[in-house]
């Protein structure tokens, strides 16, 4: 009995040998860092599909800023037409300006229409300078023309604004001039007539009043033009030479038009009415 008892002690150290040097290689094997993910673990994260939202047309257009197919032209000056108008078609017209609109009263040749000018006046003074003699006394032209009869207006200022230091303060004046005409006559149109050009003599002189000055004036009346819906009418290109300066033979002292440049100026509002004839 006692060899028997000896025998079954011996297989149970062998059998339990396995167990015991596993449970020492476990203990024995080194600390995961922590934080570390089982292999298994990052096994399937890596292999995790990934989703991918599909957005529909709407979705993928929604907060995106998208460049206008078209952008706003600039305002095109009135074009010529095919036959110029006669005298008659400015009966109903007032032509509204400083020194060069009343050059254009004595030597263009036009008869037809009225005429409200003063010597030095601005986009300002129209509305505050008395200059128009009336019954009740003299009173600035922009009250003058509010008591005229009348379908068309022809405005021509901004020479004598030249020397101001805010252009901005130009367009922004002449813009209320607009406004107050179609206040006093609903049922009146306007026209806004570009700046005429000095000649090449004038602009050797150096001074405020030259053609790089004027140019920047009426493209500020051409904005205007565009946001108050007025013809703009490029009476420049009618009196300029091949430079861009007033044609030297058409103007006694490099401002203003002696009559054929006034002659040339009224062909071109012939040629390009502001507004279509009615029959």
């Amino acid at each position: 009995m006692a060899g028997k008892k000896q025998k079954t002690k011996i297989w149970k150290r062998i059998l339990g040998l396995p167990a015991i040097l596993l449970t020492l290689s476990v203990l024995m094997a080194p600390a995961a860092p922590a934080g570390a993910v089982p292999a298994e673990t990052k096994q399937a994260t890596q292999t995790e599909p990934v989703l991918v939202k599909v957005l529909e047309p709407a979705e993928q257009t929604a907060g995106q800023t998208t460049e206008p197919e078209t952008q706003a032209k600039e305002w095109e000056p009135v074009p010529k037409a095919a036959v110029p108008v006669e005298d008659t078609y400015f009966s109903d017209a007032v032509f509204l300006g400083d020194s060069r609109t009343e050059g254009f009263s004595l030597y263009s040749g036009l008869k037809e229409g009225a005429y409200l000018f003063s010597v030095g006046a601005t986009v300002e003074s129209v509305f505050t300078k008395p200059t128009e003699k009336t019954a009740q006394g003299t009173i600035p032209m922009l009250d003058a023309l509010a008591e005229m009869d009348c379908s068309k207006v022809y405005v021509m200022l901004g020479v004598n604004e030249l020397g101001w230091p805010r252009a901005e303060k130009f367009k922004e004046q002449y813009g209320k001039i607009i406004d107050r005409i179609r206040e006093d006559h609903p049922n009146a149109q306007v026209a806004i007539q570009s700046l005429l050009p000095v000649s090449a003599r004038q602009e050797a002189k150096k001074s405020y009043v030259n053609n790089e000055r004027i140019a920047v004036y009426n493209q500020l009346l051409k904005e205007l033009a565009q946001e108050k819906d007025c013809p703009y009418l490029n009476v420049a290109e009618a009196v300029s030479d091949e430079t861009g300066c007033l044609q030297a033979d058409w103007t006694f002292d490099g401002i203003h038009l002696n009559v054929a440049g006034c002659q040339a100026w009224l062909d071109y509002l012939k040629t390009h009415p502001a507004w279509p004839e009615t029959t």
